[in-house]
């Protein structure tokens, strides 16, 4: 997996946990840049077996590291929320994709 990959090269430690109940929202995953942590929602992970697993990490890892890369100064910050989030959705795409 390419996002775990990088990850690791990043030092970034990702790790999969229940992160509580968001109502009507779904939230995947978190970036934690104080502890260089991507945190994978276990509620979303257990529904899902094989490759949609797999596909699901892939995209989740892959979308915090766009954040980290923001956090670290390796890419500059968009202004704005939504659009950061976009970026952040391409990136993980790419991975899978490279």
């Amino acid at each position: 997996m390419r996002a775990l990959e990088r990850a690791r090269a990043y030092g970034v430690e990702v790790v999969i946990e229940d992160l509580g109940d968001w109502g009507s929202s779904e939230l995947r995953s978190e970036y934690d840049p104080h502890r260089r942590e991507i945190r994978v929602n276990l509620r979303v992970a257990r529904e899902l077996a094989g490759g949609e697993l797999a596909a699901f990490l892939e995209l989740a890892v892959g979308h915090e590291l766009y954040h980290h890369r923001e956090a670290i100064g390796e890419i500059a910050t968009l202004r704005e929320r939504s659009a950061r989030e976009a970026a952040a959705d391409a990136f993980a795409r790419e991975l899978t994709t490279a």
